[in-house]
């Protein structure tokens, strides 16, 4: 109908917008694109475009990285103290209460054995959701533990650190221990010819870094991690220097010999599994 021989009051009528079901899609920190959360779960959470590696929970990195029903957790029932009686905005309990209702976990590692094509290991995985994967007393009792029972069982041991935290600091000196406690278990296991194999993924930082995550006998990253004791930004204005571009990533530290090898998420099982059996386990 030509405009000026419409009715007065002529009106139109918009249909109303379907609602778009919230949390179909996700934005890659990387690349920007949007992805399809279901296409992106089946690709193990890696970007399809740039193969940028979403950080995983620890029971999702459980599932897709050991044989289906073969992980057994062990040291589920240590629970966390507050030998410091700390208080702040939220004291350490509620913190704790908080983290475990959110993520399901009752700590920042949950460590077991279980099969990799196969092969019998002893797996640990932390967590970076609860309380950024910090290691407590807790955190670090269940690390070495499995080390030991490695040691003992003479299987491969696999840690795949995923923490943006490093000593607790709500636990003060008991965590500050931890890092001792870890790395001294891991003497014994080297000095009984045992294998521990390293898997760093983003983040790995902190104190978990500067004790057991970079004490492997072989390290591996996954592309793109960020991997360091203290963040860029931190150094940056320590040192008042701006970073080499790319500073912290696995790709700088494989460049600058800090680790062995960068593994895709989807080849890590057949790489592990590979080593394993390089090594006679």
């Amino acid at each position: 109908m030509p405009l000026f021989k419409k009715p007065l009051y002529t009106k139109v009528t918009l249909n109303k917008k379907k609602d778009i079901p919230s949390g179909l899609w996700v934005k890659c920190n990387d690349c920007g694109d949007m992805l399809f959360k279901k296409k992106l779960e089946e690709n193990m959470m890696v970007c399809p475009k740039c193969n940028y590696h979403f950080t995983l929970g620890a029971r999702e990195r459980i599932n897709i990285f050991s044989d289906e029903g073969t992980f057994e957790e062990m040291f589920a029932g240590l629970q966390t103290g507050d030998p410091l009686e700390f208080k702040g905005p939220k004291t350490y309990k509620e913190k704790i209460k908080n983290d475990q209702s959110s993520t399901g976990l009752s700590e920042a590692a949950v460590v077991g054995t279980c099969k990799v094509i196969g092969k019998k290991i002893a797996l640990g995985v932390t967590d970076s959701r609860f309380i950024m994967g910090s290691m407590g007393s807790v955190v670090g009792e269940k690390i070495t533990r499995m080390i030991e029972h490695a040691t003992a069982s003479k299987i491969p041991l696999v840690i795949i650190s995923g923490s943006g935290g490093g000593a607790r600091m709500y636990e003060g000196l008991f965590s500050l221990m931890q890092m001792a406690k870890t790395s001294a278990a891991l003497a014994r296991q080297n000095e009984k010819g045992g294998l521990f194999i390293s898997v760093l993924s983003n983040p790995t930082m902190a104190g978990v870094l500067a004790s057991f995550a970079s004490l492997g006998d072989i390290i591996i990253a996954e592309p793109k991690a960020l991997i360091g004791f203290t963040g860029p930004r931190v150094i940056e204005q320590t040192i008042r220097q701006k970073l080499p571009r790319g500073f912290q990533t696995s790709e700088f530290l494989l460049d600058h010999g800090l680790i062995d090898m960068i593994v895709n998420r989807k080849n890590l099982r057949e790489t592990i599994a590979g080593i394993a059996e390089h090594f006679n386990f």
